[in-house]
């Protein structure tokens, strides 16, 4: 992963990201249901939440537990600007690459919506939460699956490599126990290839590659894109959103 090209690109989104990333939305809404329904005799004191961009997910987090502490963090600077107004009393904002960053310790969640696929060691990540939870805490996230965007990766024979929930929890074994997993199919329908890209835009999600968008290239993506995945509803683009929601074992 390029990072400074991921954290460029959400940076050059931090003012559109809210607006346009109804489906993330839509995630950080459903984790917050989970954790309600499964962490309803647990109320979290202490929180990490890594990726947390604009702040979607934070903003649920503080109303529905109103944590002693929680700690935001996020690959771009520019995410500090649109998580200005929690930060303050218990509230932390920490720049920097999660995989990198040393959270405080003895946390009692550690959570995350949308972010775990932009990692270089997804599984090295995942274990390492492990020493910052205290021995009752839990890790809670989503991510995305492997159907995610695939037209995108289809058209353009790029994208990301998403892994499965069975390989996520092959991930967890060792150190948690698995209390939940969902997955979801969403579809969202544009009025032609050209929104689809702006989409993608405005919400920071091309960080993976730099191409050269030529008046040629642009029109043959339209035209490939358009021929496969136009439906009676529009042109579509798939989330494949994975929740899990894990326990830390024992020692």
């Amino acid at each position: 992963m390029d990072k400074k090209l991921i954290a460029e690109r959400f940076s050059r989104a931090a003012t559109t990201y809210s607006q346009e990333a109804c489906i993330q939305q839509q995630i950080a809404k459903r984790m917050s249901a989970l954790l309600a329904e499964h962490l309803a005799s647990f109320k979290p004191r202490t929180i990490v939440e890594f990726g947390c961009g604009t702040g979607n997910l934070s903003r649920i987090l503080m109303e529905q537990f109103r944590p002693e502490e929680l700690l935001l963090n996020d690959l771009c600077d520019k995410m500090r600007d649109r998580c200005e107004e929690l930060i303050g009393k218990g509230v932390e904002f920490v720049v920097g690459d999660a995989e990198q960053v040393e959270f405080p310790r003895n946390r009692d969640l550690i959570t995350s919506c949308s972010t775990l696929q932009w990692f270089d060691a997804p599984d090295v990540f995942l274990q390492r939460c492990s020493n910052y939870l205290h021995s009752d805490g839990y890790l809670a996230f989503s991510t995305f699956g492997k159907k995610n965007m695939q037209e995108i990766r289809e058209t353009t024979k790029q994208g990301l490599s998403y892994l499965s929930t069975d390989e996520l929890c092959n991930y967890l074994s060792q150190h948690y126990d698995i209390i939940y997993t969902e997955e979801q199919i969403i579809e969202q329908y544009f009025e032609d290839p050209k929104q689809v890209l702006r989409h993608l835009k405005a919400t920071g999600v091309t960080g993976i590659s730099n191409p050269h968008w030529t008046p040629r290239i642009l029109m043959r993506f339209c035209e490939q894109y358009g021929k496969l995945f136009t439906t009676p509803q529009g042109v579509r683009l798939t989330y494949h959103p994975i929740y899990i929601i894990a326990k830390k074992k024992k020692q």
